[in-house]
């Protein structure tokens, strides 16, 4: 008699509507993480990024990462001091704007008139 039993237990069938609207909730809770997952792995491997290798040190490297491109810089193991000529004076407004004014005698300055000054 126990062999029916079990017979009967097999046959049952769970005829609950809510299993399957739990079973469907899960399947859609994976497929939402996977999507989320994939866009911001996407948007993770497209973003700028600028890497310094060994800082401060004579085999200094600058590594500039952007849309999907590698640019590297290397040092020479020397100071860039003195390879360049002043340009001009930056001023950093209360409001965060940043006004540039030229050296005199410029050509970018027409009539000695500051650059963002109106």
């Amino acid at each position: 008699m126990s062999t029916g039993r079990r017979l009967s237990i097999l046959a049952e069938e769970d005829d609950d509507p809510m299993l399957s609207a739990v079973n469907l909730v899960d399947v859609f809770l994976v497929l939402v993480v996977a999507l989320l997952t994939a866009v911001a792995l996407q948007q993770q491997s497209q973003a700028n990024e600028t890497v310094i290798r060994n800082p401060g040190q004579p085999g200094m490297e600058i590594v500039v990462r952007k849309d999907g491109q590698e640019i590297k810089y290397r040092g020479n193991g020397g100071s860039a001091e003195g390879q360049g000529e002043r340009a001009g004076v930056a001023y950093k407004m209360k409001d965060g704007s940043i006004i540039y004014v030229p050296e005199a005698g410029e050509a970018g300055s027409p009539g000695g008139t500051p650059a963002g000054v109106p």
